[in-house]
């Protein structure tokens, strides 16, 4: 086992089922002694769902870009406010774990961050420096896998927050729309320096093989140079009347453990510092 953590960003299309892997990865790291972090970027909270969480503590949950009193506290200036621009941009938020941290159980933690609705790259607001300084305290941890599961879209690429990731699993299903949001994505993530990407081809059938091939033609995308690996995940029916909580799928379906065990193998096998 690595004792220098890894960071994990699991990003793609909308409905891909980004969430979906984030927990199953989760899970099996678990498994083979990990502890991990979930991290969830996505403001619908599905991550907290497919983790395993109840609705009535979803309820409860409040995300950190919408901790205002927090906000505020941290950084002199609550959002939305007309604070100009005086705020401060190193806050200390060191005890954010300790106050937004959920303990699912002894080996896993998740932190719902939340996006900024309104952000575009490089904007500066109160928000955006926390989340942004969350992100970059939490790197400092060791011995800890951290597993970002992220909203719809690329913003977060713009705002750099999956900067200093090891890891980044594009995650597409086997259509059109979707690998080319993911050759997008790839070429953000080498953008921001990730040394890892992977390319995750989601609810694979035996009749997408061929298709996959054709929509790599029709794009120009050698996914081999543009992706340090590509994987798949079959689909399962089974797995969408388990939903929103899939953790014991994982249990009971020898098929989808080796395939998330491939996933994780490839992952572990890349020696990525966190720095």
């Amino acid at each position: 086992m690595k004792d220098n953590g890894m960071k994990i960003v699991i990003t793609g299309k909308g409905g891909v089922g980004k969430s979906t892997i984030a927990s199953l990865l989760a899970h099996s790291l678990i498994k083979r002694g990990y502890k991990v972090l979930a991290l969830d970027e996505d403001p619908q909270m599905n991550l907290a769902y497919s983790l395993g969480l109840s609705v009535d503590k979803i309820k409860n949950i409040t995300p950190l870009n919408c901790a205002y009193d927090y906000i505020e506290e941290k950084t002199g200036a609550k959002p939305g406010s007309s604070w100009g621009a005086f705020f401060k941009l190193n806050p200390d938020v060191s005890d954010v774990i300790d106050r937004f941290g959920i303990n699912i159980n002894d080996k896993l933690g998740l932190l719902v961050m939340g996006t900024v609705k309104k952000a575009a790259a490089g904007c500066l607001c109160p928000e955006n420096v926390l989340l942004d300084k969350v992100m970059n305290q939490l790197a400092l941890m060791k011995g800890e896998t951290i597993i970002m599961d992220t909203q719809a879209g690329v913003e977060h690429f713009g705002r750099a927050i999956a900067k200093g990731f090891g890891h980044c699993i594009v995650v597409a299903d086997p259509t059109f729309n979707a690998i080319s949001v993911a050759q997008y994505i790839a070429g953000l993530a080498r953008q921001i320096d990730i040394p890892n990407v992977y390319l995750l081809i989601n609810k694979l059938t035996e009749k997408h093989h061929d298709k996959v091939q054709k929509i790599s033609q029709q794009l120009g995308l050698n996914i081999d140079a543009v992706f340090d690996e590509q994987l798949s995940i079959p689909y399962f029916e089974e797995i969408y009347y388990d939903e929103p909580d899939i953790s014991k799928f994982l249990e009971i379906n020898r098929s989808l453990n080796n395939s998330i065990s491939l996933l994780m193998e490839e992952i572990l096998n890349k020696d990525v510092v966190i720095k």
